[in-house]
């Protein structure tokens, strides 16, 4: 059967590809193929422990079987058409132009009800001190010690992140019973000082509106598809921790 592998971020550099056509056996599960692909690229070996996979758009343990024609994505730690809205009560999407902070005002009157007492927005930006490479990345983060973040950029699994942050809305809905949500994120080069994610979640009450954009915001650097890579003058590191597949348990915390 036939496979198709996509990279991102880290990966897609190792491999110098971002889609690859792997021929297997019939029966092979989602580690097989990784097996399969490292044969290829051994370069991507050393990553194993900190990849998460995903099947046709959905995460998925390395035991699942693969069939025919299946899209399996390698997913790298996350930072955390091409753009979707949902006008009714969430909006979500990913955008490759650039915004402002206005997009808190803009996206507070597309969302805001009479019945909402709080807007609560969050905007995340640029900034110009380094954070946490990712796995495999700390030689490369060690070249750059000591110097400012000049841009970030961002790639994405667009129609995954699409349907992972639809799954954080629905969580937000059930746990906070915030039904009006917008969750926007950058992709491109995102210069130091703008935005690359606004968030923004309306209520009757102040305490749900803060509860629900806090998660949304963490939920969506923890789970979805996007990467992110600190760019400096002569080089760039790719930062991020393993993609959490499902939500933190925050009663055991």
């Amino acid at each position: 059967m036939r496979v198709r592998v996509r990279l991102f971020a880290v990966q897609r550099e190792l491999a110098g590809a971002r889609e690859i056509a792997l021929e297997l056996p019939d029966g092979v599960t989602v580690e097989d193929a990784w097996t399969a692909l490292v044969a290829r690229h051994p370069v991507l070996a050393p990553g194993r422990a900190s990849v998460r996979f995903a099947v046709n758009g959905e995460y998925a343990d390395p035991t699942k079987a693969l069939e025919d024609g299946d899209e399996l994505a390698c997913i790298p730690p996350v930072s955390g058409g091409t753009h979707s809205a949902m006008r009714s009560a969430r909006i979500l999407e990913i955008r490759e132009a650039p915004f402002g902070q206005e997009i808190l005002a803009e996206l507070g009157e597309r969302l805001a009800t009479s019945a909402d007492g709080a807007v609560v927005g969050f905007i995340g930006r640029t900034r110009e001190t380094p954070g946490t490479p990712a796995p495999g990345q700390e030689e490369e983060a060690a070249k750059h010690a000591d110097r400012a973040v000049d841009s970030l950029e961002y790639e994405a699994h667009d129609s995954m992140a699409l349907r992972v942050l639809a799954q954080i809305a629905d969580e937000v809905e059930q746990r906070f019973g915030v039904a009006r949500l917008a969750i926007v994120h950058r992709t491109g080069v995102v210069p130091l000082g703008e935005p690359s994610v606004a968030i923004v979640a309306c209520a009757a009450h102040r305490g749900a509106a803060f509860d629900a954009a806090r998660y949304a915001i963490d939920e969506t650097k923890a789970r979805a598809p996007i990467w992110k890579a600190e760019t400096f003058a002569d080089g760039h590191v790719w930062i991020g921790e393993p993609a959490r597949s499902g939500p933190e348990d925050r009663d055991a915390r």
